[in-house]
């Protein structure tokens, strides 16, 4: 093959021309990233487009030889089959690039890669395993004194939180620690574990000595509140602090100046129930001695959330058995309150009796007799005990015994309360064993109430005559507080149409879905407006109102009411 020899330049000017635009190319598909190009494949470019310029003024000089014209012809097709790969490399998306290799080959490569990244970070994993398979050695036996926390007595808590405060505190060589669990209902911070030398960061008593034993007995029974002070602060924010310079600290206070009452340095972190802080852990070094780095309070924050986790675990099995345990004594004081009471209203000559007994989920508080001792005198008795469960049963079945006791001699009902107060507040098995107590002699033949009230059970008469209704009772010292109580007798002369009601309360106090009181004036407006009405209709009016009255919203206390409506 022969080219005429004017012509034998073109060919290498184009294949110099494929090659600078192959170049431009290449950097490019460099500079995007979208697949590798090497060094010598761009200097391999450069030579080319070098070479067809400089054969190319050769020729345009002087012709070449027709080998030399056909080789550069070669290489320019060569070139110019590089131009669209170059294209598809430059408009490449990374992300189809596992769909051109085979599944096969796309493992094996990641596999290899791992391999290698692996063998590069060995040193440094296998340093960081070794520190952190302490910390999690340490935290299972956190869990492991929890569990026996669970089965152990009133201690099992307290015993919990010794190991965790003297481990953390041997972990980052602290001279003292401390635990201190934050009591929402007092809005208190509590020291619940002491342990070494811990300079007070508070401010001590001005009457006390300043002795070691002295000072650590003050700190191991101490509460702070949730401002003020470095424990509360901590509490209340959230966040860990490591103190170096207690002299700087505002919410630190230098007692002095004794040598163990100097501050050193001091790290405190938050123990959480996810946001919520349930205490702080406390940690401290004597002054002068080296002070605590930013690892050893990054130990101290991982042991506290190691911490955080067992003491949560005791708190929650604690309360599930609690709850348990409280359950079952609500169900045996709810059959007992059930049996205290009358199965059915009996029927009373010259009276009309309606009822409401409402008891609430484990208050096991209220209860009401109705006693035929006499032809003369019928006794009406309304109770709401102070406590829950078990305890106000006790009170309870106490009271109960003793009033159908003495309800059938001839003592008057002020008498009676009296004798029955003197019978409960001797006893000391609780420190709730009193009750608030209404009790109602009725005579038919002589058409009068006598009664007598023991604390706030309040009682009502309703006029017939007048239409007016109004409170005869006075409230009182309850039953059970004081042994030397008396109690005063009152008396109602009563007619056909009058009404007495008596109740706890928890009926006038019963909330609804918006936190309003039922209130006494409602029930006195309801009682009034169906006076007319039989007594057994009357109470069924009145828990009408209150069901509609409160709508969804829980009933939080027993609700009792007893209506007699004298014929």
């Amino acid at each position: 093959m022969t080219f005429d020899d004017n012509y034998a330049y073109i060919p290498l000017f184009a294949t110099a021309a494929a090659g600078a635009i192959l170049f431009v190319l290449l950097i490019f598909v460099k500079h995007k990233k979208t697949a590798r190009v090497s060094l010598i494949t761009l200097l391999a470019d450069l030579l080319l487009v070098a070479a067809s310029l400089a054969g190319g003024i050769k020729n345009l000089n002087a012709a070449g030889d027709n080998a030399f014209v056909l080789t550069a012809f070669i290489i320019f097709i060569g070139a110019f089959i590089f131009i669209p790969y170059s294209v598809i490399l430059l408009t490449f998306e990374p992300r189809k690039f596992d769909k051109l290799v085979p599944p096969s080959l796309n493992r094996l490569a990641a596999r290899a890669l791992a391999s290698e990244e692996k063998k590069e970070e060995e040193p440094a994993a296998a340093e960081l395993t070794q520190a952190d398979t302490r910390l999690l050695d340490i935290s299972a036996v956190f869990m492991a004194q929890a569990n026996k926390a669970f089965s152990s007595d009133e201690d099992g808590m307290s015993q919990l939180l010794d190991y965790i405060n003297k481990t953390i505190s041997a972990e980052i060589k602290a001279d003292g620690g401390a635990i201190l669990m934050v009591d929402d209902f007092d809005d208190v911070i509590t020291v619940k574990s002491f342990d070494g030398d811990f300079p007070p960061p508070y401010k001590l008593p001005s009457d006390m000595p300043h002795k070691p034993v002295r000072v650590a007995t003050n700190f191991k029974f101490a509460s702070f509140p949730l401002r003020d002070n470095l424990f509360g602060e901590v509490a209340t924010a959230g966040k860990p602090e490591l103190i170096t310079r207690p002299e700087l600290d505002s919410r630190i206070y230098q007692n002095g100046p004794e040598e163990f009452l100097e501050c050193g340095s001091y790290i405190v972190v938050p123990l959480k129930n996810n946001d919520n802080v349930i205490g702080v852990t406390a940690f401290a070094r004597r002054h002068g001695a080296e002070l605590f780095t930013e690892n050893e309070l990054n130990v101290a924050v991982t042991l506290s959330e190691f911490a955080s986790a067992a003491i949560l675990n005791v708190l929650s099995v604690k309360e599930i058995i609690e709850h348990s345990e409280l359950s079952k004594e609500a169900n045996i004081a709810s059959r007992i309150q059930d049996m205290l009471r009358p199965a059915k209203l009996p029927a009373v000559q010259g009276a009309q009796l309606g009822s409401i007994w409402t008891p609430a989920d484990g208050v096991c508080g209220d209860y009401y007799d109705i006693i035929v001792s006499r032809k003369d005198r019928i006794s009406f008795v309304m109770s709401d005990i102070a406590g829950k469960g078990i305890n106000s049963c006790i009170v309870m079945s106490m009271m109960h015994a003793m009033v159908r006791l003495v309800v059938n001699t001839r003592q008057s009902t002020g008498t009676i309360l009296s004798w029955v107060n003197r019978g409960i507040a001797g006893e000391s098995f609780s420190a709730d064993h009193f009750g608030s107590c209404a009790l109602i002699n009725y005579n038919p033949e002589l058409q009068n109430i006598e009664f007598s009230t023991g604390g706030t059970t309040p009682i009502y008469y309703f006029d017939s005559a007048t239409k007016r209704i109004s409170r005869i009772s006075e409230a009182s010292e309850p039953i059970g507080v004081e042994k030397s109580t008396e109690y005063k007798d009152f008396v109602q002369k009563v007619k056909s149409g009058d009404i007495i009601i008596t109740c706890t309360d928890g009926l006038t106090e019963t909330l609804n879905e918006s936190g309003q009181q039922y209130t006494e004036e409602r029930l006195l407006k309801i009682v009034a407006s169906s006076s007319a009405s039989s007594g057994k209709d009357i109470a069924n009016t009145v828990k009408a109102d209150i069901k509609n009255f409160c709508g969804n919203a829980p009933q939080h206390d027993d609700r009792t009411l007893l209506v007699i409506k004298i014929k």
